[in-house]
């Protein structure tokens, strides 16, 4: 096949990574990509927004299957666009990533199939919204409906910050038919859980846990992702059982009996809890960083799986991971998540490498000269694989202190709830 991967992050050099070991694989693309990418595939210069030049590329090169990385092309149709042409493309169509393209639509379609989640309400008018915070009391959660790149999120202490969460998110004079969704917190354990889905069938793929906080301790505002280990010890194969049965099969049964058939990979963030697993939000791609330590683990070849959701010919079964755990510090830009700092030079990088299995994925850079430099708000994504959570966590943060950045910073905790887990048990 010929394949071509769509995105520049840390997700997508993961991915063309875990694509170039496939003997499937007969030219390999990413589009824009980033210099990581570039070491595995042809990188091309292209306008995720410009459907025209991604197809006009896809003809170019004789394109066997697409591979979105990110989520916003989805929600505007390119999975739709690539049909037309007959290009297979992994990734829902428009109707189908309304599941994460609108957090509105997510709730009421776990309500109309008895999908486990949070209760909620939605809002167009911040005055109702307000008045309905004040009845309900907190702590409570603010929700934009539409894309927020993993920022759109509000988790308030109290009602005063759930108030300025609204007024943040549903400005007076706002954007016509711009809306919030105001739910109650759910209690428990949060996961990351992906499954791989043809339309009609799904097959579970892998589990993560993800730190969404800026801060040590999960403190600070929220961000797209600081780090994350694969698997969560807390998905157990009866835990996985239950996910499938009770959230992602009847998500897909109903998909499918609305008319918008789910093809791609379904990652449902969840929350587990002492009444089970409910769903926090649907995503319609891979997560980023999960998807850095979880292809990490993988053993199957991935693009065989990923062409068969696509056609709509997934076979029995699930994809086969190493039996290690895997774990990706995220190295930002100082200023992130608000104005990161760009064009800091990054020096370091091939000698945290030779850490022992360390691989360092780039995520936000670029190449200027012979240099690499910082170019986005989350820039490498470390990640390592150990016999625990705890020996790939000191590998990766071994491998950290050989990156000299003075400009970047990353959490010093990731993996914290396992490791913690592990010392227990060991003890």
């Amino acid at each position: 096949m010929n394949v071509l991967i769509l995105g520049s992050g840390g997700r997508e050099h993961a991915l063309a990574r875990a694509c170039a070991r496939s003997p499937a694989i007969g030219k390999l693309m990413v589009a824009p990509g980033n210099p990581g990418c570039a070491q595995v595939a042809e990188t091309h210069p292209v306008d995720l927004g410009d459907h025209g030049q991604i197809l006009a590329l896809c003809r170019r090169h004789a394109i066997d299957l697409v591979v979105v990385g990110p989520e916003a092309p989805l929600v505007a149709g390119l999975a739709d666009d690539l049909a037309r042409q007959g290009v297979a493309c992994f990734g829902p169509s428009a109707a189908a990533a309304r599941l994460e393209g609108s957090k509105g639509f997510a709730k009421d379609f776990c309500r109309e199939f008895g999908v486990p989640t949070a209760d909620y309400r939605r809002f167009r008018s911040g005055v109702e919204a307000k008045a309905y915070l004040r009845e309900r009391g907190a702590p409570i959660v603010v929700k934009a409906d539409g894309l927020a790149a993993g920022k759109g999120v509000v988790v308030a202490e109290t009602v005063e910050e759930a108030e300025k969460a609204v007024d943040a998110l549903l400005p007076a004079g706002s954007t016509p038919g711009a809306e919030v969704v105001i739910e109650e917190v759910l209690e428990g354990e949060e996961v990351s859980f992906f499954a791989l889905c043809d339309g009609s069938v799904a097959a579970p793929f892998a589990s993560a846990q993800d730190h969404k906080r800026v801060g040590e301790g999960d403190t600070g505002p929220n961000t797209g992702g600081m780090g994350a280990y694969s698997p969560a010890s807390i998905m157990t194969p009866e835990m996985t059982e239950r996910v499938m049965r009770e959230i992602v099969t009847p998500t897909v049964e109903g998909m499918a009996r609305r008319g918008t058939p789910f093809r791609g990979v379904l990652f449902v963030g969840l929350m587990i809890g002492r009444d089970g697993p409910k769903v926090i939000e649907f995503n319609v791609r891979f997560g980023d960083p999960e998807t850095e330590a979880i292809l990490e683990r993988l053993s199957d070849d991935l693009p065989p799986w990923l062409a068969a959701c696509a056609a709509g010919t997934l076979p029995q079964g699930s994809p086969a991971f190493r039996p290690e755990a895997a774990l990706t510090v995220v190295m930002a830009a100082r200023g992130y998540p608000g104005e990161p700092m760009k064009g800091s030079r990054i020096l370091g990088l091939d000698e945290a490498g030779r850490v022992p299995g360390v691989v360092v994925l780039h995520a936000g850079t670029r190449q200027a000269g012979e240099a690499i430099v910082a170019d986005g708000g989350r820039v490498l994504a470390v990640t390592a694989i150990g016999r625990t959570v705890g020996e790939a966590q000191e590998r990766a943060y071994r491998a950290i202190q050989r990156i000299e950045w003075p400009e970047g910073f990353c959490r010093k905790d990731i993996g914290w709830r396992a490791v913690a887990r592990e010392t227990e048990l060991g003890s």
